[in-house]
């Protein structure tokens, strides 16, 4: 969708067409359940977090600007809808019994992979808010540093600086986590 097409859109909700709010909902629907989910983690609450965050934009639709793509305004919705739902949650314990290997052929290298995987997350968890979301959407969403400056509104060498400065605490934390196994990550 061209940022014209959006501000059309936009234009129709605004002149009292809400039907026509629907196309920016299916356009950018995967996006923000995408943004939501690297946040919390749990595909129901960021299912539930996208949901609000497309009824507050909405709701706020007349304060956007139309300086920026709707992409970037409704990221920052996206990302604070799922912050606050992620400083609401409350920590959910699994019963290891219940627990079921289901194919045991795959244990060797797969339960390498998944110790990596749980460790980079662990490691990532630990960075505050805004670091773990520049370092989400640059690395494992390939945006670029213009689009992830464009995102998260800050200037792309603050952008540059934090993303550094977090691959540089990942390092620490991994090699706190992992000991000298870090280094085989």
């Amino acid at each position: 969708m061209t940022e014209r097409e959006e501000h059309d859109l936009i234009s129709r909700v605004l002149s009292g067409d809400e039907h026509a709010y629907r196309g920016l909902v299916d356009h950018y629907k995967r996006y923000a359940f995408t943004i939501a989910l690297k946040i919390l983690d749990n595909r129901a609450e960021a299912e539930e977090a996208a949901q609000d965050a497309f009824i507050k934009a909405f709701q706020h639709l007349r304060s956007f600007q139309r300086q920026s793509r709707f992409s970037t305004w409704l990221y920052r919705i996206v990302f604070n809808t799922a912050i606050s739902y992620q400083r609401k949650r409350k920590t959910v314990y699994h019963d290891i019994e219940k627990q079921i290997l289901l194919h045991p052929q795959e244990t060797g290298h797969e339960l390498e992979r998944e110790d990596k995987q749980r460790f980079v997350n662990q490691a990532i968890h630990q960075l505050n808010d805004a670091d773990r979301m520049a370092v989400q959407l640059y690395y494992l969403q390939e945006f670029s540093l213009e689009e992830v400056a464009g995102m998260m509104q800050q200037p792309i060498n603050t952008i540059k600086v934090r993303i550094h400065r977090a691959r540089q605490r990942l390092a620490q934390e991994l090699m706190h986590v992992l000991k000298q196994e870090a280094l085989t990550l």
